[in-house]
């Protein structure tokens, strides 16, 4: 009984330990979503290129946020940040990778910042460029699951 038992034991973590080379990378194969472009180069500060997302919980995205216009915007969206995992930042071909959600993403020139992610969690999260709600700088993550 005992060496049943054993047997059963060593072929249980024998098949754990080889989970991991069958797991799928979800960080590949991710859809590139729409650029969010913020402000346009010689029309509104205040324009967005697109306000909402539809996204499916378990994939990954990349997706690329470009100030064109003449402000500083600072990007908040922080129940998506706590929802997602983030491969990485991307900002000029640097890359940033690390633990954690940022609190937020600024511009003070125009350029883009690109966020490599999986969403973990479903839900509706919104975005805003901090102070220019009013002017229509909002939109919503709609993640499905």
């Amino acid at each position: 009984m005992l060496k049943r038992l054993a047997a059963a034991a060593a072929a249980v973590a024998l098949g754990l330990a080889a989970a991991p080379a069958g797991a799928v990378d979800l960080a590949k194969g991710r859809v590139t979503l729409p650029d969010l472009v913020l402000g346009e180069e010689n029309g509104s500060d205040y324009a967005v290129s697109q306000k909402d997302y539809e996204l499916e919980s378990g994939k990954a995205y990349q997706l690329d946020i470009v100030s064109k216009g003449g402000k500083e915007y600072k990007f908040f969206s922080p129940e998506l940040f706590r929802h997602i995992w983030i491969n990485q930042i991307v900002i000029n071909h640097l890359e940033i990778h690390g633990p954690g959600a940022p609190h937020h993403l600024e511009w003070d020139d125009a350029g883009a910042i690109r966020i490599e992610f999986v969403v973990i969690r479903p839900g509706d999260f919104k975005w805003w460029i901090d102070g220019l709600e009013s002017r229509g700088m909002t939109g919503t993550f709609k993640v499905k699951p």
